[in-house]
């Protein structure tokens, strides 16, 4: 790669892959917890696996599977604008030879804020994705809400505890499996887009395409 473009992709060449790899874990199922053949269960005392209740819910699977899309789509965007960015620094430095040390000047700075310009709207599409992972497990744990107190009330619950808190429970005492088909009674998926930060990216103009 040009010099002319190794600063700016040097912090931003991993974003989306990055983002990417955010997004297909945004909702991990948690390892099974050993088995427990035996002990007592504690009456009145129940644990629950938020990220197994997400992991495993039918809108904890859309939402995962939807965040990965997004992920996908910011790869090809900036994979796209950084193809271009790197053909035209190749042409540049082809024309080192033949063009006017002023002008070649010129044309680096010009280039230079492109890639200026691309290394902003990374990380603003960066921001965008975790805003928008945010977001949509917030809507979830919203409809979790709900299921985790009607199957408290059912099984009489006095004390709900966070299984990723506890070491060791008997796993009759889990109420996460109920709290999922619960779940999936209520939500099967939820709809939404990336989330829009800024629409417009200082300097992006630079990084449209001309018909020169």
């Amino acid at each position: 790669m040009s010099k002319f473009l190794s600063a700016a992709a040097s912090s931003v060449v991993a974003l989306a892959i990055a983002s990417s790899a955010s997004a297909q874990t945004a909702a991990p199922a948690a390892p099974a917890a050993p088995a427990v053949t035996h002990g007592s269960v504690l009456p009145g005392v129940c644990i629950f696996s938020y990220q197994r209740a997400v992991g495993q819910s039918q809108v904890g699977k859309a939402v995962n599977a939807r965040l990965g899309t997004i992920a996908q789509q910011v790869n090809a965007e900036l994979s796209g604008e950084r193809t271009a960015l790197e053909n035209e620094s190749k042409a540049l430095d082809a024309k080192k030879a033949t063009t006017a040390q002023d002008a070649l000047e010129q044309q680096a700075a010009t280039l230079q804020a492109k890639a200026n310009a691309w290394q902003r709207k990374g990380q603003l599409r960066q921001k965008e994705v975790e805003v928008t992972e945010q977001k949509a497990l917030a809507r979830v744990s919203q409809e979790l809400d709900t299921p985790i107190k009607q199957v408290y009330q059912a099984q009489k619950c006095s004390l709900l505890l966070d299984r990723e808190s506890v070491m060791l429970a008997n796993p009759a005492m889990d109420i996460t499996d109920a709290v999922v088909a619960a779940l999936d009674a209520r939500i099967k998926t939820l709809t939404f887009d990336r989330e829009r930060l800024d629409q417009q990216v200082p300097g992006a103009a630079a990084l449209q395409p001309t018909n020169k």
